[in-house]
């Protein structure tokens, strides 16, 4: 279905750079960037474009810029959000999705990368020794960080900040005017490798449901739909929240199968277990 055949990647940040390789080997596709495609149209991380809808909208959207200026089969694309853990919560966390869109059967297939390798981080710095701490905690200078003089504006951003010299020099002048900065990390795919990296496991992750063909219809995406709870209890035998199946659901001929004790356990520990522990 896919060697030989045109991807066009979405992308003016450099995710070619993890991406092309790993679909090009894995499915045989030849992967094309289209020229000045401006997905910043989009939506940017330091807010002069907001961001209208969900990732995977997004990510849609993307793609569909990218097919609407160069013919080809199929585009693919990410989007990236960041934050508190959507578990954990206090902690920073990373959710990359990567979109692989199909035009001529309008089929998407789409996979996700929620993870705690971030450098993720904003403060107010009013004092140099603040700067260099923050500049250390973030992997300053193989990832880059972005100044401006207000939490709350875009106005006077500056980017591409790659060096202690341009940190040093930027911070100086922004904070003589405001008496501190604004400083975060510049979360676009190009400056930053913790991030990069993200995006190539969620790439992988797709590569690896796409080649999952259903078993009745061949069809490719045949993948994880549900999660149902009841593994038993250890101690009383009775139905826990834990997961004891994974449930495939093929989108075009419906076909279905369980896969049971997906995490190789049989028994849920007491602890997790509503009634032994309430």
């Amino acid at each position: 279905m896919f060697s030989g055949r045109t991807l066009l990647i979405a992308t003016k940040h450099g995710k070619e750079a993890v991406l092309a390789p790993l679909f090009e080997r894995s499915m045989g596709v030849r992967c094309v960037v289209p020229s000045d495609l401006n997905t910043d149209l989009l939506g940017t991380f330091t807010g002069e474009v907001e961001r209208r809808g969900d990732p995977l909208s997004v990510a849609r959207q993307k793609c569909q810029l990218a097919l609407d200026r160069v013919q080809a089969d199929f585009a693919l694309a990410s989007e990236g959000s960041f934050g508190p853990h959507p578990t954990i919560g206090f902690v920073p966390a990373g959710d990359e999705l990567v979109l692989l869109l199909d035009r001529h059967t309008g089929r998407e297939f789409f996979a996700r990368d929620i993870t705690t390798e971030t450098n993720f981080r904003a403060a107010w710095i009013s004092r140099r020794a603040e700067l260099e701490s923050f500049l250390s905690d973030v992997k300053f200078p193989s990832h880059a960080v972005i100044m401006r003089p207000s939490k709350d504006s875009a106005e006077g951003i500056i980017k591409d900040i790659l060096s202690f010299p341009s940190a040093w020099e930027t911070y100086e002048r922004l904070s003589a005017e405001a008496g501190g900065v604004w400083v975060e990390t510049d979360m676009r795919a190009m400056h930053n490798p913790t991030r990069m990296k993200s995006i190539e496991r969620a790439g992988q992750k797709l590569v690896d449901k796409i080649l999952s063909a259903c078993p009745s219809c061949q069809a490719p995406g045949f993948s994880v739909t549900a999660a149902h709870p009841g593994l038993p209890c250890a101690h009383c035998g009775l139905p826990t929240r834990s997961t004891r199946a994974f449930e495939r659901i093929c989108e075009v001929c419906g076909f279905s199968d369980e896969i049971p004790f997906p995490h190789g356990k049989h028994e849920e520990d007491p602890m997790y277990c509503d009634f032994c522990n309430p």
